[in-house]
């Protein structure tokens, strides 16, 4: 009998334990709804975008030169290293010239035999003139004198002319920079030995650079000259701002692409001759909605914003696919989607969902 009244009171007292938990219960379930999150907003607006298109550009210095040598022979000194600058006239590199020189020595020998030759008939024909004036040689002598000076004389001259070309021939062993400039790579070594088709170094003015950029064909009633030209990294990083100044009369028929040139003033530290680069073509400038970078999310491909929107007499988060730009500043540019005046969520849009109650802060 003991046992049964003990079951029967514990078997009470969990009852009245169940009862009080659904007592306290009672309250959270009994408020007038679901409190909305606290959000910011911000109101679209509209703003000139810039319409755009980006292509891979290279930069080209205008004065740009190859080094190869004119004349064969065996590299002797390379008197410079890849990066240095160097002056116009300055010694770059030499090649073995001693074969070059003897031939140059041979020549001055011949000049010096035909300069005697030369010499000698020239105090003849004077000689034989006085004496044919004075009765004392025939006039066929005179002629003979005259006709060995004019020889000799077309020859000591054809002898000059050789060896100049001769010693203009050894000044090419001596390689030189045309105009100020910095030296690119060097592939060859002393000792190499060089020929008229082995590239040597690259010289780049380091000036007066250029954006060649190649303009599909489809664009090409697009293309005129002062269209604005923005210059960027691999990053995204604006270079440089600059516009078009030249267009190809003809299509790259490799590319199928329309050259245009844009200036570029940036220093040479900054960017280098053969550097390729990011080119943004600024076509034209329309007004489009814009919203805070903070406002667009994505997921599963799509992009969408959350807009604050009235659903009965409620405030919800209204999830509403959009398709945006390019970025202006910190917005982005929205080309549907949105219009002037709808309220864009820009806080806590990582725990909203479509429908969810919100409640726009105060100032927001």
């Amino acid at each position: 009998m003991k046992r049964i009244h003990f079951v029967l009171g514990f078997g009470l007292l969990g009852l009245a334990t169940v009862g009080c938990q659904k007592k306290e219960a009672a309250p959270a379930g009994g408020g007038s709804g679901m409190q909305g999150m606290p959000v910011k907003t911000v109101a679209v607006t509209m703003a000139p975008v810039p319409q755009t298109s980006e292509y891979v550009a290279t930069i080209k210095s205008r004065r740009s030169a190859t080094l190869m040598p004119q004349v064969s022979g065996a590299l002797t000194a390379i008197k410079v290293h890849s990066g240095e600058h160097v002056k116009q006239g300055q010694t770059l590199m030499e090649i073995d010239p001693r074969v070059q020189e003897a031939t140059v020595q041979s020549q001055l020998a011949t000049e010096r035999q035909k300069k005697a030759l030369y010499d000698y008939n020239a105090t003849e024909v004077e000689r034989q003139r006085k004496l044919f004036e004075a009765g004392v040689t025939s006039r066929d002598t005179y002629d003979q004198a005259q006709q060995s000076y004019a020889n000799t004389k077309a020859d000591y001259e054809s002898a000059v002319q050789a060896r100049k070309s001769q010693e203009e021939q050894l000044a090419y062993y001596t390689i030189r920079a045309a105009f100020d400039g910095v030296i690119g790579d060097i592939p060859v070594h002393v000792g190499d030995y060089v020929t008229t088709s082995t590239m040597l170094t690259t010289l780049d003015e380091g000036k007066d650079l250029e954006a060649y950029i190649y303009v599909p064909t489809e664009r090409a009633g697009q293309v005129k000259q002062g269209l604005g030209v923005d210059l960027t990294d691999t990053s995204g990083n604006l270079i440089e701002k600059t516009k078009i100044d030249f267009i190809s009369p003809e299509v790259d028929t490799t590319l199928q692409g329309i050259l245009v040139k844009a200036p570029v003033h940036t220093a040479l530290e900054v960017m280098r001759n053969a550097q390729l680069v990011k080119a943004r073509v600024i076509w034209n400038t329309v007004p489009m909605a814009v919203v805070p970078v903070l406002a667009v999310t994505r997921q599963g491909g799509q992009t969408f914003v959350f807009v604050a929107a009235q659903a009965n007499g409620h405030l919800i988060a209204q999830q509403t696919a959009v398709t945006v730009g390019d970025t202006v500043g910190n917005n982005y540019s929205i080309s549907s989607g949105l219009k002037p005046g709808d309220k864009v969520i820009v806080s806590s849009t990582q725990f909203l969902v479509n429908g969810m109650p919100v409640m726009q802060l105060p100032g927001a």
